[in-house]
């Protein structure tokens, strides 16, 4: 009677199989939003994000920073419900009273580690919910807000399936060896040609727009999804982790397949905002 085995991660660390369906899940849940009733889409990214901030609680903890769920939770709600029913300026009255909200939470735990704690807070708050409120905000328009938020998913997909598939086939050269030692230039290289590819296709097709706009979204893209991944390993590493928790099979935790997704979110809807 033969050993059953699991199914061995891929060269790139990755369960591939577990990965493309979770993947597959996600999209769906996420177009099934923007399809139906795009007020829905509020809904999907703040299940995630406030995942992706309890995340970030625990391994900041572990880390020795002392954080409170109440007012990050709530500002994380308040956050993404003002980005979308009152657009940038409504979003960033609530950032600020979310940060004003975690210093008063933490002033009765006494001095002893307060600035740390603090300014822990204030940096989840601008990380996480402040930056995936531009998803949000790229959803606002009426006429076209589902294919903006379609571009911007598009590009940032085909940066992670372009960058995978060549670093796994060609990659040779570590791109950042003491951040992400998977990372290669190759790999690199095959996330920027895919990410240029989707930005055209999906700018002219989603939003009738020019292919020039879609390749300058495909190039910047391409740029702030690699740092994002970059940043968020670099936080790994300093708290001594491989993923943010064990809740994606194939990817990780949440917070592991937001990475790249809230570092471009800004940047496509500035983009998209001034340029289509």
């Amino acid at each position: 009677m033969g050993v059953e085995s699991t199914p061995a991660p891929s060269r790139a660390g990755r369960n591939l199989p577990a990965s493309i369906a979770v993947g597959l899940g996600l999209g769906a849940v996420i177009a099934g939003s923007l399809l139906w009733q795009k007020v829905l889409f509020i809904f999907v990214v703040l299940a995630a994000v406030l995942v992706a901030v309890d995340e970030l609680i625990r391994v900041f903890h572990a880390g020795g920073a002392k954080l409170f769920r109440v007012p990050l939770f709530a500002g994380t709600t308040a956050m993404v419900v003002a980005a979308y029913f009152g657009g940038p300026l409504a979003l960033l009255v609530a950032l600020a009273l979310t940060v004003l909200a975690a210093i008063f939470w933490r002033m009765p735990s006494g001095a002893h580690g307060f600035v740390r704690d603090v300014t822990t807070s204030v940096f989840l708050l601008g990380y996480v919910p402040m930056l995936a409120a531009f998803a949000i905000l790229l959803v606002q328009p009426e006429d076209d807000g589902p294919g903006r938020v379609g571009v911007f998913f598009l590009v940032v997909v085909a940066s992670d399936v372009g960058g995978y598939v060549v670093g796994v086939l060609f990659g040779k050269h570590p791109m950042a060896p003491t951040i992400s030692p998977k990372k290669s230039w190759e790999g690199f290289a095959g996330s920027t040609l895919a990410c240029i590819g989707a930005g055209i296709g999906s700018v002219v097709w989603l939003l009738d727009g020019h292919w020039w706009v879609g390749a300058i979204v495909g190039a910047v893209a391409v740029l702030t999804a690699t740092v994002g991944d970059l940043a968020e390993s670099m936080i790994k590493r300093d708290l001594g982790i491989k993923d943010m928790s064990n809740l994606l099979p194939g990817h990780g935790g949440v917070m592991d397949r937001l990475d790249s997704l809230l570092a471009t979110a800004p940047a496509v809807w500035l983009l998209l905002h001034l340029l289509v």
